[in-house]
């Protein structure tokens, strides 16, 4: 009996082509988006579902997670890859900018993750994979609510391994680096305030060096292969790397100072 995967953010990027790779390996594929009529003709395939499921809503969740255990029987592996990036200088944002920041790449998250957690406790087996980013680790400039939430991410991941290793079940955590998708455009929040014009000279130099960054970078299908590997490999690794792993390895090498310049080098030349 075909395995069964439950995926948020499904429409585009990241997770389309991780939904795409997973049905072409045999998986039973619950799609989930909030616009379920965004789905284009991939969806179609006999073994990919596609459900209404808005992570920022507790009904939408309790329903897609439900339907998801009463067609397939079980879910196998749960990824949390919805999400979308909030940029520009703190100081234009407004509370309930953060608070949605928030709410769609944390709390969200969060609230799917617990209530998938009963049935992976039952069954004592499954993996939850949070698609985080390397902007959980390391930071730039104009996305600080955005490195906030993924920084949380992070945090809640490694905590809940303990938690839950028990029961057989395990969490990992996906960091993607610069990957060519509509993170860059259709799915970014810019954030401005009327009137505030103190950062627009350094936001004209860093925006389009970052902007750069995502349009040479390679597409999301890198990143589909190393969630399928964090999904299926059966280890206990936590941390998996996509088009990241240089630059955290920098990280981890450089003292904060150091590490910092080469950011402001890279970013506002």
């Amino acid at each position: 009996m075909p395995q069964t995967l439950l995926l948020t953010g499904a429409s585009s990027g990241i997770g389309k082509a991780t939904a795409l790779l997973f049905a072409e390996r045999g998986w039973s594929v619950v799609a989930t988006m909030r616009t379920p009529s965004k789905a284009g003709a991939w969806a179609a395939r006999p073994n990919v579902h596609v459900l209404p499921l808005d992570v920022t809503d507790p009904e939408s969740i309790r329903a897609a997670v439900a339907e998801t255990v009463r067609r397939f029987g079980a879910i196998d592996a749960l990824v949390n890859n919805a999400g979308y990036g909030m940029v520009g200088a703190f100081e234009a944002s407004t509370s309930s900018q953060v608070l949605r920041q928030f709410a769609t790449n944390v709390f969200g998250l969060m609230d799917l993750t617990r209530e998938v957690l009963p049935h992976l406790r039952e069954r004592r087996k499954g993996v939850v994979v949070n698609v985080a980013s390397m902007g959980g680790r390391i930071t730039f400039p104009l996305y600080s609510v955005y490195h906030a939430t993924k920084w949380a991410v992070e945090g809640f991941s490694e905590a809940l391994c303990y938690e839950l290793e028990p029961f057989g079940v395990t969490v990992k955590i996906v960091e993607p680096g610069p990957i060519r998708t509509d993170f860059y455009d259709r799915s970014m929040d810019l954030v401005t305030k009327a009137g505030l014009t103190a950062y627009d000279a350094f936001a004209a130099k860093a925006m389009p060096n970052m902007q750069k960054a995502g349009a040479t970078a390679p597409g999301p299908e890198v990143v589909a292969k190393v969630i399928w590997n964090a999904v299926t490999d059966g280890s206990r690794r936590i941390r998996y790397q996509a088009n990241s792993a240089p630059i955290l390895a920098l990280r981890r090498l450089l003292p904060d100072r150091l590490f910092m310049a080469v950011v402001k080098a890279a970013v506002l030349r």
